[in-house]
This record gives structure tokens, sequence and C-alpha cells, in this order.
């Protein structure tokens, strides 16, 4: 019997129901299950973004999620790279990237070395870019409401 490898790989910043969900159904679909955690430095340089959490913090709490087996910390972009490294059968990804140029370019590399691309719902009314317009606007505001009261002090 062939072992199923899952990888499920993200940012997991502001972890998240969506978060929890992929990692829930990614191991409902392999033996054992790597969640790959996308360092700080890739992830200011592929999305532009700085995390709210770092990359050691983010790990402890993918690691202390039970559907999870393993973490792997993703230091590159491309996913045969790391496929080497950790040696899945199967890949996880949300369905937002089913049908797109990213998505139908990983599942024909990914066919030419034997993984399976497996998509699963995304969780479109939490995401962490959502989390994070949130976490800025409140913050543009408690600093608006401050200026405010110092002007009237």
């Amino acid at each position: 019997m062939t072992v199923r490898i899952g990888y499920a790989a993200g940012a997991f910043d502001l972890f998240h129901v969506g978060h929890l969900n992929i990692l829930r159904h990614a191991r409902e679909h392999c033996d054992m299950l790597v969640a790959g955690v996308v360092s700080d430095e890739m992830l200011h340089e592929v999305k532009g973004v700085d995390p709210f959490i770092p990359t050691a913090e983010r790990a402890d709490i993918v690691r202390g999620i039970r559907f999870v087996d393993h973490v792997h910390i993703e230091r590159v972009p491309d996913k045969l790279a790391v496929w080497r490294e950790v040696g899945f059968t199967h890949f996880f990804k949300g369905d937002d990237w089913r049908g797109t140029e990213k998505g139908n370019r990983l599942e024909r590399e990914f066919a030419e070395v034997g993984v399976e691309v497996v998509y699963f719902p995304y969780t479109a009314h939490t995401s962490s870019t959502q989390l994070r317009r949130a976490l800025e606007v409140a913050s543009a505001e408690t600093l608006f409401d401050r200026e405010l009261r110092s002007e009237s002090a």
C-alpha cells in the first residue's frame, strides 16, 4: 500500500477558520499531512507583505493543530523544489487557484513528477487579506481618535 503524503502550504498568518478548513480537509485525504509555512522573507518577496506573526510562531501554531503531522518552513517559491525536499504525493490548495494560470502551471509541473493537486473549497467569508484590512482600518481609527483627543485637550 502506498502512503499518501499530503502537503498544504500557506502563510497561516492571522490564523483563521479558512486555514483550519484547508488543514482538516487535507488530512482527510492523506495518511500523513505536512503543512508548509511560508517564511517571512518569502512572503515579503513573493506577495509584498510582511506577516503580523513571525515564521517561528506561525509554525508553532500550525504544529499545534491536531491534523498536522509535520511542519516544513518554505524558503523558496518553487513548489517543485519544495517537493524534492518533502517528498509529498498530494498537494492541497484552495479552489480559488483552480483554472488560474498559476494553478494550471502547478498542475502541469506536478503531473510530470506524479503529484496529484487536490482543491478544496476556499473559505470566502474569512481571509487573511480581509483580516489585515480590518486591522489596518482599526489601527487608523485608533490613531485618528487619539489625535482628536489630543487636539481637544
